[in-house]
């Protein structure tokens, strides 16, 4: 995965301006990250000239809010049109068929939608879609290891790459956090990039879900290899812009609305 920020450092910038209200002084930031204050401001310089972040006097602050909402929050928002979007991916997955299933709100929809599917393969790293899907009409559920996110029941690290990377399956099921038209699709945590990634190289067919208020949207991490992605569902016809972005991927967009 490529980054609007070009490095690890840039990244943490954004993550501490975001946990502290998108403004902060130099020095704190500095402090905060163990760093010098010439390193913040090199680092700030780079993101001023990505349109990401303003320098002011003695401080920085976020130009749009990069922070992406709580799990629960965002499955609460716009639940009709991720119902109605998690239905059309359903009925694209046929009973015995084998996928991976993200962490992504949209995606916990898909599983909900997949309920009454039977002899599914699924590899996930989310509690929330192994609980959905797992001891019901004989389904096999492969849960990735390793710690469990508190915010979201999601598992990474170490761990579940190796169950993503060893198990090849029909379907990527991949959420996002933007679609942007000079940036393309993007994510808001390395960690998820990273793993969606490993689920892209492992998977026959990669679909994209995503309801159409991540239109228009940026956030902080880019996914590289976007034209291994086959289709996007999405509940809006995206802006010509993006449409050509989409084209120029070879992506399919499939609007249910």
């Amino acid at each position: 995965m490529n980054h609007i920020t070009t490095n690890q450092r840039e990244e943490e910038i954004l993550r501490e301006l975001s946990r502290i209200g998108g403004s902060c002084r130099i020095s704190v930031l500095a402090r905060e990250l163990g760093v010098t204050n010439e390193t913040i401001r090199r680092n700030i310089r780079n993101l001023e000239d990505r349109n990401i972040v303003r320098k002011v006097h003695g401080g920085v602050h976020l130009i749009e809010d990069l922070k992406e909402p709580t799990f629960e929050s965002r499955l609460e928002n716009k639940a009709e049109s991720k119902e109605d979007l998690a239905r059309a991916v359903a009925e694209t997955i046929n009973d015995g068929d084998s996928l991976f299933l993200d962490i992504g709100s949209t995606t916990a929809y898909v599983a909900l939608a997949l309920k009454n599917h039977s002899n599914l393969f699924v590899v996930t790293n989310s509690a929330f879609v192994a609980s959905t899907l797992a001891t019901r009409n004989n389904n096999r559920v492969f849960m990735a290891g390793g710690e469990l996110r508190p915010h979201d029941g999601g598992a990474f690290g170490v761990e579940a790459h190796d169950l993503v990377r060893r198990l090849n399956v029909r379907f990527a099921i991949l959420s996002v956090g933007a679609i942007n038209a000079e940036f393309g699709l993007m994510l808001h945590d390395l960690q998820e990039a990273n793993l969606a990634q490993l689920a892209m190289d492992n998977a026959q067919v990669c679909v994209v879900i995503a309801d159409s208020e991540k239109l228009g949207k940026r956030a902080p991490v880019v996914m590289e290899k976007m034209s291994q992605i086959d289709l996007l569902f999405t509940d809006k016809t995206p802006t010509q812009e993006i449409a050509q972005m989409l084209e120029k991927h070879e992506i399919e967009v499939v609007v249910t609305a």
